[in-house]
């Protein structure tokens, strides 16, 4: 990092307005930008990838042999699920807290880590591609990849850890620069954020220890349960990640769509506290029908589990209240009234406020999913699948894309490429992912499987029962898939049709609200390290004992197999 420290004088709007701060590309924008557009690049294919799953499942197209469908699903899943989020959440954050935090500074180490992440993803793509990595995107033992997906896995979160670094050097700067004053709310977000994220992947490294060298030959066998819990240790903390991220855009950046504030900085940093906390120790209700896991155990992740819904009403209570105090500020009254003046025409908004509706499905089928009774008779089917989709495709996804239409003009100074386009993929996003995940849902409860290529049973009526659903899947993937074609375009096309805007696009983060009746922020919530450390230990009490039990039992150790 720069040694030298120069903070460049930043604006005060007056009457709470946005804060503005011109950056150049110098100051990390063409770093943001390469992460956006990588997101952009991989949301592409893993969507083709995705669509010829979905016209496959249906018996609509057969899948070469050279390409099979599960090298596609893998390739979807990792690329949907750990590439294009992870692109797309560290720029957001390198962006957020740039911003926030205005000083000269060293962009080497976000470079680095975007270069190491790129590195490691090609590595796992390419194995992934050649045939020789098939273990979708969970990579559960005993399936066996090559080293090369597994030493890629691995680089990509050291990348992810270097950007991470790159964010907390500069909040330690700029509490040593003002240690009286609160750290910047985006920059609190992303710094909360990839602190729970580097708590997390310790599983994958813990995973990857024994993987890397099962995979070499060094060996033996593989303790499947203990590979399982490593992964759940970080799988489900990783949708939060995902949701950290589009929290982050729908407290800050929606708001400013409409003049609005965001509705209580206390609440705000409370949420991600909470998230920060609760993220880790939930894991093993993933894990419910596996061997090796006293049921205690599973108990108290149910538990815990069902705590992590608290914090997600918390939010939709403080985004309402946002849109109700912006609508109040400027004359309107009454709930439909309200409705109707939101800025549904603008993509920005009308993105993140439509994901906040599949939300709420999303978030009512996941407190089912770990619900122990309901789970058993849903967890191997397709309503997982429809869930995870109404989960991360909709809120998340979809709120990546929209936040790109304001972030991209920023960070290039160019006008959006064909905004009606923009505000017409939106909602055809919101149609797709509906008609998809509500046919994938309504599949799961006639009992189709996931994870399985073929699911007509050699014309077995049971089998037939699930096959209109799955033709409504293909129908929703096809819109999808259009959707995603158009957001390209846009993207793209903003940077190559390469016209300049008369005034410098903003992507501005809103202020909280202020006033009389605005409660200041107790400084307790600000001490991140320190909350950092509990998290730490709460995962240890969650996970010493099952780890534990899953060392002293006989374990077998699995040799491995390739069943493709």
């Amino acid at each position: 990092m720069a040694s030298t420290i120069q903070v460049p004088t930043t604006p005060n709007a007056p009457g709470g307005a946005p804060e503005s701060l011109a950056l150049s590309r110098a100051g990390g924008d063409l770093l943001v930008l390469t992460h956006v557009y990588t997101a952009t690049a991989v949301l592409g294919l893993g969507a083709l990838f995705g669509l010829l799953q979905a016209l496959s499942r249906a018996n609509l197209i057969v899948l070469p042999a050279g390409f099979d469908y599960y090298r596609m699903l893998t390739a979807h899943g990792v690329l949907m699920a750990l590439v294009f989020t992870t692109f797309f959440i560290t720029g957001l954050f390198t962006f957020a807290v740039y911003r926030a935090i205005p000083r000269v500074r060293s962009l080497r180490l976000g470079w680095i880590g975007y270069v190491v992440m790129l590195v490691g993803t090609t590595m796992a793509a390419v194995a992934i591609l050649d045939g020789s990595a098939s273990v979708l995107y969970t990579f559960y033992a005993p399936l066996k990849a090559s080293p090369l997906f597994y030493f890629g896995a691995t680089i990509l979160v050291l990348g992810t850890w270097t950007v991470g670094a790159d964010i907390f050097l500069n909040v330690a700067w700029y509490k040593r620069e003002r240690p009286n004053e609160r750290i910047p709310l985006p920059a609190f977000m992303a710094t909360c954020t990839m602190i729970m994220w580097v708590i997390a992947t310790l599983g994958v490294v813990a995973e990857m220890a024994l993987l890397i060298p099962w995979s070499l030959g060094w060996t033996s066998g593989i303790d499947v349960g203990l590979t399982r819990m490593f992964f759940w240790y970080f799988g489900h903390p990783l949708v939060y990640f995902w949701i950290m991220g589009a929290y982050t855009i729908w407290y800050t950046v929606v708001p400013t769509t409409y003049k609005g504030t965001v509705f209580s900085d206390g609440l705000t940093r409370l949420v991600f506290l909470m998230l920060l906390l609760l993220s880790t120790p939930v894991g093993l209700h993933h894990q419910y029908l596996d061997p090796g896991v006293a049921a205690g155990w599973k108990w108290l992740h149910a538990m815990t589990t069902y705590c992590v819904v608290i914090p997600s009403f918390m939010t939709a209570f403080a985004i309402f209240a946002s849109f109700e105090l912006g609508a109040r500020n400027a004359g309107v009254r009454g709930f439909f009234n309200v409705v109707r003046w939101l800025p549904w025409k603008n993509p920005v908004f009308a993105g993140p406020a439509l994901g906040m509706i599949l939300f709420i499905f999303g978030g009512f089928g996941g407190i089912v999913n770990n619900s122990y009774s309901m789970d058993v008779l849903v967890h191997n089917t397709m309503w997982i699948v429809g869930h995870f989709h109404i989960t991360v495709g909709g809120p998340v996804a979809l709120t990546f894309v929209a936040a790109s239409y304001g972030l991209i003009p920023a960070l290039t100074g160019r006008k959006l490429f064909a905004p009606r386009l923009a505000l017409v993929q939106v909602y055809t996003w919101f149609v797709g992912m509906s008609i998809m995940s509500i046919a994938m849902h309504w599949a799961g409860l006639l009992g189709s499987p996931r994870r399985t290529a073929d699911v007509t049973y050699f014309g077995a009526q049971g089998a037939a029962t699930w096959h209109t659903a799955s033709l409504w899947a293909a129908v929703g993937g096809t819109i999808l898939a259009a959707s995603v074609l158009m957001f390209i375009v846009v993207a793209t096309g903003t940077y190559f049709a390469n016209q300049p805007a008369e005034s410098k696009p903003q992507f501005d983060f809103a202020p909280a609200r202020a006033g009389d009746d605005a409660v200041a922020t107790p400084a307790v919530l600000d001490r991140l390290g320190r909350w950092g450390l509990i998290a730490i230990a709460l995962a240890l009490l969650a996970y010493a004992g099952p780890v534990i039990q899953q060392i002293e039992a006989h374990a077998y150790l699995a040799p491995g197999m390739r069943t493709w």
